[in-house]
């Protein structure tokens, strides 16, 4: 996500789109009969008209997903305008106010929107400086969850019982003692990028042969890396939910190569000023959020075939956090 992650669309919300707008530019109002459970009570929000927002890949309008039917809960209404194309069009609705909030990740703001070259190791700081940096730009943040939507390698359970790769730091390991056993599959800008793969092989002294490296789509990387030999290694997202479905191993990053990309509430500052309740509502919300159930609740929309709003609901009444009306 630092990355600015053009992922595609779900089947479930590109069905939504050709109906009744998913992700429209017009937005379409969140509909739900839904009642407050652990948050909400007393309909904080009532009489409020908010805007929620979100990337065009599944985790993300999952997310959005959630925050429009807390709101929704604590009596606002609620325009749903998630499934925007791309990163910075998000961004921009919540700067110039056409979108009240939204769940953004702290080294996608750190170092895409706010310029900088260098990651911030400690997570917590990260966010901190996000958030004192983003107050220029005339946005909030509120407290980050652990999710950590970052960049992994991945690699077959069956593969890496011949390798036992536990660490980036192995794989460079191994790239220098049979260089032709590296096998990388990633996306087209993950392989140009100083903060994608030519940087990772200098952080850690990797010797990958350039034609050990091959180019496809995200989606296509996780198959080939569990089905076939044609890649020991992919490019993949910590939260996927197809890292646990097709049976993956995740290598750490243990030299802190990558960004921390905490997933936080993000919103227009003017309007956390006239709501301020909004940060009582959320911040129970991100505490919740893991990255292991980021990787569960994407499962539920890659890999079964889920409606990200539905799995949103589903999961915040199972929490507890809403009732259904």
């Amino acid at each position: 996500m630092g990355r600015l992650a053009v992922r595609t669309a779900t089947a479930g919300c590109a069905a939504l789109l050709a109906l009744a707008g998913c992700g429209l530019k017009s937005g379409s109002p969140m509909v739900d009969d839904v009642l407050p459970g652990s948050v909400g009570q007393g309909e904080p929000l009532k009489g409020a008209s908010l805007t929620v927002t979100s990337k065009n890949f599944s985790e993300n309008i999952v997310l959005g997903q959630m925050i429009g039917l807390i709101f929704k809960a604590a009596g606002a209404e609620v325009l749903d305008r998630t499934n925007l194309p791309g990163s910075i069009s998000a961004r921009e609705a919540i700067v110039q106010g056409d979108a009240d909030a939204m769940y953004e990740y702290t080294g996608t703001a750190w170092i895409t929107y706010l310029g900088n070259d260098k990651p911030i190791e400690d997570p917590y700081a990260q966010w901190e400086a996000v958030r004192d940096a983003d107050v220029k730009n005339g946005v909030a943040w509120l407290p980050p969850s652990t999710l950590n939507n970052t960049y992994t390698l991945a690699i077959s359970k069956k593969n890496n019982a011949k390798y036992g790769l536990k660490t980036m730091s192995d794989v460079a390991k191994l790239s220098r003692e049979d260089p032709s056993a590296v096998t990388v599959c990633v996306e087209n800008e993950f392989a140009s990028r100083e903060d994608g793969l030519p940087g990772m092989e200098k952080a850690y002294g990797m010797k990958i042969p350039a034609g050990n490296v091959m180019k496809m789509d995200a989606g296509i990387i996780y198959t080939q890396v569990s089905k076939s030999d044609s890649c020991l290694l992919g490019e993949a997202f910590t939260t996927d939910g197809r890292i646990k479905a097709m049976d993956l191993d995740t290598l750490a990053d243990d030299r802190h190569f990558f960004p921390n990309y905490n997933a936080a509430p993000e919103l227009h500052a003017k309007t956390l000023e006239k709501y301020p309740v909004i940060a009582k509502l959320l911040d129970p919300l991100s505490k919740r959020l893991t990255t292991e159930v980021a990787q569960q609740l994407n499962a539920k929309v890659d890999v079964d075939g889920q409606d990200p709003h539905e799995v949103a609901k589903e999961w915040l009444v199972a929490e507890g956090f809403i009732k259904e009306g």
